[in-house]
């Protein structure tokens, strides 16, 4: 009776795991040219039924971080079983591992392992990692192509997993449950100071996107409408520093007043009302930016 009901768990996790015909693209290559178009190309030529979806292909070249927070952003609003095919690769050629990731969530990330995700990690847990074989799972006559792994081995890949082509234990060989990470700064709070990383730009309005969750953020003790004394930092410089007002929605302030609110991700972030505060103040995103808020 008891080995009955293992293997009906064992059932229904897998099942719960299974993939859904969805494929999700994200890249750094942007639009200007074929090679996005190529990817989905290629996987519909693993099938025509498969559902292809876009996050964003303007993820700024090279840069890893953002592609990491563009996942996070996103996948928790997918469907279990959704498989996620996520390419900025600056090492691709090199002896970096190209993997899938599931999720406890019960999502799939194919990508290289070079720190694309760490924030998938953290925030919905790995529940095994394979490496992609490229001997079995890589694109017909493609061996000598050693620059585009997104259209050989990746969206290949992806698109045979996303129409169970194959099972995840097809992939390839299973990894230790461990993945390269980013280091950043994480929301500490310490003597009335709440210090966090800022990861990300709202791009098309110029605001500026902490990861300084609202728990952590509850703990200075402020409410709406109270002033909130905000310092911006690029490494060690200090390119900004003022009191501006906590607000729930812009419309509190007038047009061209900064604020402080919680983004759609409920983190702490920083605005213009109608107009860009990344432009006006020349403060930007990534692994050397920082920020620090008190009363």
């Amino acid at each position: 009776m008891k080995l009955r009901f293992l293997l009906l768990l064992c059932t229904i996790t897998f099942n719960s795991f299974s993939q859904n015909n969805v494929l999700v693209f994200q890249s750094d290559f942007g639009l200007k040219d074929g090679a996005v178009s190529a990817m989905k190309g290629v996987a519909l030529g693993v099938s025509t039924d498969i559902k292809i979806f876009d996050l964003t292909h303007e993820i700024p070249a090279f840069n890893v971080l953002e592609a990491a927070y563009r996942l996070s952003q996103t996948a928790q609003y997918y469907p279990t079983g959704t498989v996620f095919v996520s390419v900025c690769d600056p090492g691709v050629g090199t002896s970096r591992h190209s993997v899938v990731l599931l999720t406890k969530s019960g999502h799939y990330f194919v990508t290289p392992d070079n720190g694309t995700l760490t924030l998938i990690a953290e925030q919905l847990g790995i529940q095994e990692i394979r490496e992609i074989d490229e001997v079995k799972n890589r694109r017909k006559n493609s061996n000598e192509s050693y620059t585009f792994h997104g259209r050989d081995v990746y969206a290949f890949t992806g698109a045979r997993l996303a129409t169970k082509t194959i099972t995840f234990e097809q992939v390839g060989p299973k990894l230790p449950n461990e993945v390269v990470k980013i280091a950043y700064q994480k929301p500490v709070f310490e003597n009335g100071i709440i210090k966090g990383a800022i990861p990300i730009l709202d791009i098309q309005y110029g605001n500026v996107w902490t990861n300084i969750d609202k728990n952590t953020f509850s703990k200075l003790g402020v409410k709406s409408g109270d002033l909130i004394k905000v310092q911006i930092f690029n490494g060690t410089e200090k390119v900004f520093e003022d009191e501006l007002p906590l607000v729930n929605t812009f419309g509190q302030v007038a047009i061209g007043n900064e604020v402080c609110y919680f983004n759609s991700l409920l983190n702490f972030a920083v605005a213009i009302n109608q107009g860009s505060f990344s432009e006006r103040h020349q403060v930007y995103s990534g692994a050397d930016w920082s920020i620090l808020i008190s009363k």
